[in-house]
């Protein structure tokens, strides 16, 4: 038999209710962080710079960033003081605050060059800028000038990284995202070269091209890019630099199904 339903009086729910309130506050609380947000430091920079560790498993933001704050602060010398600043740029990226996690992994790496964990904060910076660009490069002209600077930035950071700490552990995963976003951006270009192209203006085409060769060379737009230069050209009646990507073409792709045919302009442009 299956027993009634325990009803309670009316009377004890709301109670209930507060006593649920409390605990629920008192679970999202710390041992060092009260239900009020007052904060208890501790007797030193190793206690303080755990207790933001702790707070930062939660993602607790604030509060692992007054920890921080006041280690770094208070105890200027120890050697947690330099790791609560890393600490400190790490919650500016957790909290996608990306331009701002980017200065202060640059500022630890400018202020602690020797530092066990440089090569780590040289290495945020430039994936800090790389996540601050869109996912979508395709963005209607003329906008994509402005969103694409932290896109070119972040390349430009991450083959100075590479450059610095050829030998750091996070290269396997710099070399990917590097991949990654050149990629993307010879995409971008090739994108605004063809916006040019279809609207005839030549010397646009010519200068989109232009960059994509010389900043993101083997992509896969390469080839396209080369003859797209070469029309571009011709029909500047530069027929001289019309030539050269022509021949740059037929030089860096002798095995390219569409070398006859740039033979074949390149003959009628003599």
């Amino acid at each position: 038999m299956v027993p009634p339903r325990m009803r309670l009086p009316r009377s004890s729910l709301p109670a209930l209710a507060a006593a649920a309130a409390l605990a629920a506050l008192g679970a999202c609380g710390s041992s060092r962080v009260s239900i009020t947000g007052e904060v208890k430091y501790g007797k030193s920079a190793e206690d303080d710079y755990k207790a933001g560790l702790e707070e930062m498993k939660g993602s607790s933001w604030p509060e692992a960033s007054r920890f921080f704050e006041h280690c770094r602060t208070k105890y200027p010398f120890s050697k947690y003081a330099a790791l609560s600043e890393l600490r400190l740029a790490d919650i500016k990226y957790q909290d996608d605050r990306f331009l701002e996690a980017s200065e202060a992994y640059a500022t630890f790496a400018r202020m602690h060059p020797t530092h066990e964990d440089a090569d780590y904060a040289a290495f945020r910076e430039a994936l800090s800028l790389l996540r601050d660009a869109p996912t979508d490069f395709f963005a209607f002209p003329p906008a994509y000038e402005r969103e694409l600077k932290s896109a070119r930035e972040g390349v430009t950071k991450m083959e100075a990284f590479l450059a610095k700490w050829p030998s750091s552990k996070h290269k396997p995963e710099a070399l990917k995202l590097l991949e990654q976003a050149r990629g993307q951006l010879a995409d971008h270009e090739w994108y605004v070269a063809r916006f040019y192209a279809k609207r005839n203006r030549w010397a646009g085409v010519a200068g989109r091209c232009e960059t994509l060769l010389a900043r993101y060379p083997g992509s896969k737009h390469e080839i396209d890019a080369l003859f797209a230069l070469a029309d571009a050209y011709a029909r500047l009646e530069d027929r001289f630099k019309a030539r050269q990507a022509l021949q740059q073409l037929i030089v860096k792709h002798p095995d390219d199904p569409r070398r006859a045919q740039a033979e074949k302009l390149l003959a009628r442009l003599r």
